[in-house]
């Protein structure tokens, strides 16, 4: 089994998730890039190899039972073990979001791929992440997920999202419930926001580069055995919930 670490991030194609597949490339590790769409995937590996990078592509659609199985499969096939995943996909699902206009179909299509999309690929991922001796999971959340900052009556949290706000709760949630399964393992898992990031998500209004978004996901997959886990984290440091 290789000694150099392995790698997956999901939605890796572009924006935020290519810059952790090539922030942790630059580190010299071999990183899985999963995305659903064939030719953007292996373009982003092309590009990536390019660079110097050890990328190999992983078809992966986080909303699919078999998919994600034979991703795993795939990963256990071209390395035999996981060191860290990286659970970046998401969606906004759609408009309007307001919660009395919103569509329940949009919550749902928010739902599936956030949060358990995150769950699905996070299970099939376990057995390989326990073959590591230093495991890490981020999951991409956002600040928007955070209660605190949405009921600051003098908080700018973006508009109002019945969908992709409180799926992103719905995840921090979850990534607690992880950690406190996980707590007698070397598994450490944490939720990461990246801040208000230029991406297609956003229609390219963020302020900040996918560059300086990805830059909290590097720092929470090469966390030391005593780090933490079952947290929230920004740049500036932890995020209320």
């Amino acid at each position: 089994m290789s000694e150099q670490t392995i790698a997956l991030v999901t939605g890796a194609n572009k924006g935020i998730g290519y810059e952790i597949a090539a922030a942790l490339g630059g580190l010299g590790w071999r990183v899985g890039i999963g995305a659903r769409d064939d030719q953007r995937r292996e373009a982003a590996v092309a590009k990536l190899r390019a660079g110097g990078a050890d990328a190999f592509g992983v078809p992966l659609d986080v909303t699919d039972d078999a998919g994600v199985t034979a991703a795993a499969a795939l990963i256990d096939q071209q390395a035999g073990r996981l060191d860290v995943l990286v659970n970046n996909a998401g969606v906004t699902g759609g408009m309007p979001q307001e919660p009395t206009a919103v569509a329940p179909a949009t919550v749902r299509v928010a739902v599936e791929t956030n949060v358990i999309g995150v769950i699905r690929v996070t299970n099939a991922m376990l057995p390989l992440l326990r073959r590591s001796a230093a495991p890490r999971i981020v999951n991409m959340s956002s600040s928007v997920g955070s209660l605190t900052r949405q009921t600051d009556p003098h908080g700018e949290t973006g508009p109002i999202s019945a969908a992709y706000a409180a799926s992103k709760t719905f995840l921090n949630a979850v990534t607690v419930q992880y950690a406190k399964e996980l707590h007698d393992t070397p598994i450490l898992i944490n939720a990461a926001c990246p801040g208000y990031t230029a991406t297609d998500l956003n229609g390219f209004r963020g302020v900040r580069t996918p560059e300086q978004g990805a830059a909290i996901a590097v720092r929470l997959a090469t966390l030391p055995d005593d780090g933490p886990t079952g947290g929230f984290f920004e740049d500036a440091g932890v995020v209320p919930w």
